[in-house]
């Protein structure tokens, strides 16, 4: 089983900082994968490359709206020049920022791209299975596998059922399977007005329920010989991963 661990791109020292704690504190984790946040003037793959010090599996995630349109693709020439064989390709949020360009790309159309210039490299895609109903989730999750996509990184689950569902719809995939904590009310309520959450009725947002719920979620993943990526986003990091694995 891959164990990776989501780390978000403050900035170098604080990236390479938090890529220690982590190591230090979940010696199983084998992986990272950090977001491409636009906030920060730290891109992923910049990000990457300073953790793959620590850990050399680091998978940086890319917007296909940010892409310009064209057959070059130089992020992908940045990443392999980064040591890097991975890759995450997500649609991206339109940014609130409207002066920022952005393109009409489908993350299909990325994949397809990163395939025909770096066919060694390992496409990742997303699966979300709040965003619509499943029947479509599927097309979508068929479209992005012909397009060269290698596996699949979900939407942070948050219910056992719901996980051995999706685990049944994506018996054939390789998959990295999202734990993330979700604490206070102010969160939750996020999760569910952004991210479209359904939490279950035995939700609390605290940190032992949180805690509690990624042991068992991992017993599954464990037993379904998959993978499990986790997002401590908010949370100390020692206090939320030390003992989960």
């Amino acid at each position: 089983m891959r164990v990776s661990v989501e780390l978000i791109p403050r900035g170098e020292g604080q990236v390479y900082s938090d890529a220690v704690t982590v190591r230090s504190v979940m010696p199983a984790a084998n992986a990272f994968n950090i977001p491409d946040l636009m906030h920060f003037p730290l891109r992923s793959w910049e990000a990457c490359a300073i953790t793959r010090s620590i850990l050399p599996a680091s998978i940086p995630h890319i917007r296909a709206i940010d892409i310009p349109p064209g057959d070059e693709l130089s992020v992908g020439d940045a990443i392999i020049a980064a040591g890097l064989s991975e890759v995450l390709v997500i649609k991206g949020d339109a940014p609130s920022d409207l002066s920022r360009r952005t393109y009409p790309n489908t993350s299909e159309s990325i994949i397809r791209r990163f395939k025909r210039h770096h066919p060694k490299l390992r496409v990742y895609a997303a699966f979300d299975p709040y965003r619509q109903g499943f029947r479509d989730e599927m097309a979508d999750v068929e479209r992005k596998a012909d397009a060269g996509a290698d596996g699949f990184f979900t939407q942070p689950l948050f219910d056992l059922r719901l996980l051995e569902i999706c685990a049944e719809l994506l018996r054939d995939h390789c998959v990295f399977w999202g734990i993330a904590p979700v604490l206070g009310e102010r969160s939750q309520a996020y999760w569910e007005t952004t991210n479209r959450i359904v939490f279950p009725s035995t939700f609390v947002p605290t940190l032992e329920w949180n805690r509690s719920f990624a042991v068992s979620a991992i017993g599954v993943i464990r037993s379904l010989e998959a993978n499990v990526y986790f997002m401590p986003i908010r949370v100390n990091l020692t206090k939320y991963l030390k003992g989960l694995i």
